[in-house]
């Protein structure tokens, strides 16, 4: 019976190291588009850790991408209404606001960023 359970632990070890290695596949991809999105629309960088600042920045992208899909693409605002949102957006630069939201449904963007305190607000100028 022992060598079934052996046989077991070294399935799921093997099973944990493979899950594992997709998951940091997957992030890194996760990662390159945030950054390339980042950069081809002049975010601005977020402040926070080391840590917070990769999370913070795959939070953003998915949370923007989302609401411009739930409000242009398949809603009904038009490019010029989206276009102050966005420069809203680019005030927030504390990479931990935007991973507490990660998981808001695109169409709460709009109000969450109204919410947003100083604290949440970077110094630098979003329009650059």
């Amino acid at each position: 019976m022992q060598r079934s359970t052996d046989c077991w632990k070294a399935a799921r070890d093997a099973d944990t190291v493979a899950k594992d290695q997709w998951l940091a596949a997957r992030r890194a991809e996760e990662q390159a588009a945030a950054v390339e999105w980042a950069e081809r629309f002049d975010m601005p960088p977020l402040e926070g850790s080391e840590r917070a600042l990769a999370w913070g920045e795959r939070s953003r992208f998915q949370i923007v991408t989302a609401a411009y899909a739930a409000l242009v693409s398949e809603g009904t605002w038009d490019e010029a209404n989206w276009a102050v949102l966005e420069d809203k957006i680019r005030t927030i630069s504390r990479a931990g606001w935007w991973i507490d939201q990660r998981d808001t449904d695109g169409t709460d963007l709009p109000e969450l960023l109204d919410a947003a305190t100083s604290a949440d607000i970077g110094t630098e100028n979003p329009h650059r």
